[in-house]
């Protein structure tokens, strides 16, 4: 099990799973346009950056090439959501600069969980933001 403790997240993903953002909440962002990624590192500067691998999938070396060449953007930890394992794409993305990487079957084993968030949080978080976070009924 992995734990990275931030305080500020930036999701980037089609959609979040069962949970609202609130809009004025300051430790996590959710954004799905590629475009509006580097805006919004600058606007909220993140402590960790997860990226959805299948959403990004034209994208993401670029972004991650971007990442690691600028040298503000070294101290935010970046993982990686993907469906499976690629013997080739994952060492590939750990070179580029992903520090962690977490696949679908990671959250069957927490499955258990009331839902996804939640399981994301004991992969990867501390999860103290997600009180900020507003249930969807």
């Amino acid at each position: 099990m992995i734990r990275v403790r931030s305080k500020v997240v930036l999701l980037v993903a089609p959609h979040i799973v069962g949970l609202d953002v609130l809009p004025n909440n300051k430790v996590f962002k959710h954004i799905s346009i590629t475009a509006a990624i580097f805006p919004a590192i600058h606007d909220i500067k993140p402590n960790l950056l997860i990226l959805d691998y299948d959403h990004l999938v034209n994208d993401i070396e670029k972004i991650l090439r971007r990442l690691s060449a600028n040298p503000s953007y070294k101290s935010i930890k970046i993982c990686c959501y993907k469906n499976k394992w690629h013997s080739k794409i994952d060492p590939f993305l750990k070179t580029l600069g992903v520090d962690h990487i977490f696949y679908a079957e990671d959250m069957k084993e927490e499955a258990s969980r009331k839902n996804v968030f939640d399981a994301i949080g004991s992969v990867i978080m501390d999860g103290t933001f997600f009180s900020l976070l507003k249930p969807v009924h």
